[in-house]
């Protein structure tokens, strides 16, 4: 079989042109789906395990039924998809800077697209997730019960430069503010664990672990890994 690559979509972004593709496997016959920003490969529906794991941990975490979760990056729809199977969940907003991946899943192009956009507790917002963290939030803000970030490589590689502020004490601390006592901050990185940042969690959360997520990699025939980290804060 020979490879075939469709372009399902394009987008000039500040970030970069935003592209969105599908293949055939030729080995296999799957169609793979695979998000590009500029020459650099964002996601693909090969490794969504981290994604996935990302909500398995984080929910883990959380105490109580009837959760409010928020998820910071939309991507191909692993991670809030994931918070959906959790029965305890009633509610999931999901942001993202751009319009077009959100415009992705309401055309159903993604293959969690209908099981997340057809899921009346699903919310789509077009926002900047960092700059919704650093707000105090006002009376009429929702805070969450869990909130769940896979937005940059890591907190040392992110995709822009606005966004390095989040990673520190400071930005951390202001990002605590929207999550209810007993909340839990969860984040995916592609890179080790990061000693110096988590204590950083460690000191604003109160709790902090990092958690290594082992896949197969079909590419290299070997076994890669990322990391999540889940912080909680106290119940008082």
């Amino acid at each position: 079989m020979i490879a075939r690559i469709e372009e399902l979509d394009w987008q000039p972004t500040r970030m970069g042109d935003l592209t969105l593709r599908r293949r055939t496997d030729p080995a296999t016959g799957e169609l793979i789906y695979e998000v590009k920003l500029g020459e650099e490969f964002l996601m693909s529906s090969l490794f969504t395990v981290a994604e996935e794991e990302l909500s398995t941990l984080g929910l883990a975490a959380a105490s109580g039924d009837h959760l409010d979760v928020l998820v910071g990056g939309l991507g191909l729809g692993y991670t809030a998809v994931t918070a959906l199977a959790d029965a305890r969940v009633q509610r999931v907003d999901v942001i993202d800077a751009l319009p077009a991946v959100i415009d992705w899943h309401r055309r159903e192009l993604l293959p969690v697209s209908a099981t997340l956009v057809r899921d009346e507790r699903t919310t789509l917002i077009h926002d900047d997730f960092f700059a919704v963290a650093r707000r105090e939030p006002g009376a009429d803000d929702r805070v969450y019960d869990v909130i769940l970030l896979d937005v940059d490589h890591s907190p040392r590689h992110t995709l822009d430069p606005s966004h390095a502020d989040l990673y520190t004490v400071p930005g951390l601390t202001a990002l605590r503010e929207h999550l209810r006592p007993g909340g839990v901050f969860a984040l995916w990185s592609d890179d080790p664990t990061d000693e110096p940042f988590l204590r950083d969690l460690e000191t604003v959360f109160g709790t902090a672990a990092a958690h290594e997520v082992r896949f197969a990699n079909r590419l290299t025939g070997g076994t890669s890994a990322n990391t999540v980290y889940v912080a909680t804060t106290s119940e008082a």
